[in-house]
């Protein structure tokens, strides 16, 4: 059972990795600032790396490898929200679609930032 499911999670890295590749070409083709760096050749789907600049001082930080999924974004240096697993999946999958879908505003982009829970301190 855990050698199928390692290999599942394997393929999950893979299939995102390819992904944010995708998202930083569609991205730079409309003239933002967006980066997808992958680990090794790029084909063995391994990890990478996904920054993206959303405005003055506001960035994303999307890392995904073999040993876990991160969402962090910032503005001016400062820490706004830090995700794990499912929850940074889906941040990067609205944030994604607000980017793809028309000119995204640093209001909409924060106010859903702002709504996201502060990570437990432990």
């Amino acid at each position: 059972m855990f050698p199928r499911l390692a290999e599942q999670y394997r393929s999950v890295v893979q299939d995102l990795v390819m992904s944010l590749q995708a998202l930083a070409s569609s991205l730079q083709s409309r003239g933002m600032a967006a980066t997808c760096y992958s680990c090794g050749d790029g084909r063995d789907g391994h990890g990478a790396s996904f920054v993206a600049n959303l405005g003055t001082n506001h960035m994303v930080r999307f890392l995904v490898s073999d040993f876990g999924i991160s969402w962090i974004e910032s503005r001016n240096g400062h820490e706004l929200v830090k995700l794990e697993g499912a929850e940074a999946i889906q941040e990067l999958q609205r944030v994604a679609q607000m980017l793809q879908n028309g000119p995204a505003t640093e209001a909409a982009l924060l106010a859903g930032a702002q709504q996201a829970e502060p990570p437990a301190m432990i």
